[in-house]
């Protein structure tokens, strides 16, 4: 009869019986470590690698504001830099420019560019440099005013225009930046062979005035082996057009001292 008792149906439930009580084992392992879980969170070992995890967190954050104060420092100290250079650079441009409005028949000529040259390289930085004057009689650059290692031996001494790149720089009037010279094929070593010279980089500016090529302005070799740069003959630029004034103004009272002598 269906629903009745019957020998197969007695084994049945006995075997889903004992299946039950075979797994309760695990049923009480799954319910303890819920129970656990709600009353404690997370077992102790989870916890201890959670303060690693933000210890390692505190320490990462350390290391960059460590970081951003190293470079917070190191800008503050360019800035610095920057400052102190702007203000060598404005010295040199304000003696020339108070140089150029008082100059007599007394005035040492030489002497005040050597003073203008002096300034403008260490305003950029430069360890060596010269003003050359054009020989328009024989076509050639003079130099009249050095600064740096070889001041004494080199004052006076000629190059024709054209050579080298002063020469390039006077004959075409454009101002160069040259951070390896010796990549460059308007250089000519001959004054370094000559007087035991070694130039690595250069800024060289035209003097013009009037539409008249009077000289050129060279600063070399950087110090610390820095390059150039174009604020370097920028600022090169300014001194050249201060002192192409200054010699026009020079030889102005020159001519009129020899007018006021021929008179006599």
């Amino acid at each position: 009869m269906n629903g009745g008792y019957t020998p197969t149906n007695e084994k049945q439930r006995l075997g889903d019986f004992a299946h039950i009580i075979s797994l309760h084992p695990l049923i009480l392992a799954i319910s303890e470590e819920l129970v656990m879980k709600s009353l404690f969170g997370q077992p102790k070992e989870k916890t201890r690698q959670t303060v690693a995890e933000r210890d390692a967190l505190l320490q990462m954050k350390l290391h960059n504001l460590q970081n951003e104060n190293t470079r917070l420092k190191e800008e503050a100290e360019k800035l610095e830099d920057q400052v102190v250079k702007l203000r060598l650079q404005l010295r040199a441009i304000k003696t020339l420019q108070e140089a150029s409005m008082t100059i007599t028949a007394h005035t040492n000529v030489v002497s005040l560019l050597e003073r203008v040259l002096q300034s403008a390289l260490l305003s950029i930085g430069a360890s060596d440099g010269s003003l050359m004057l054009v020989d328009e009689a024989t076509n050639e650059l003079v130099f009249a005013v050095v600064h740096g290692q070889v001041k004494n031996s080199l004052v006076g001494h000629r190059l024709p225009l054209g050579v080298g790149i002063a020469g390039w720089v006077a004959t075409q009037r454009e101002a160069v930046v040259i951070p390896d010279v010796h990549r460059d094929p308007r250089f000519s070593a001959d004054v370094d062979r000559t007087f035991q010279f070694q130039t690595r980089s250069m800024v060289c500016v035209p003097i013009v005035a009037n539409d008249r090529i009077l000289g050129v302005f060279q600063a070399i070799n950087k110090f610390e082996d820095l390059p150039f740069d174009e604020s370097d003959m920028a600022i090169m630029n300014v001194v050249a057009q201060l002192t192409a004034t200054t010699i026009l103004k020079a030889e102005a009272v020159a001519m009129a001292q020899d007018a006021q002598k021929t008179e006599a």
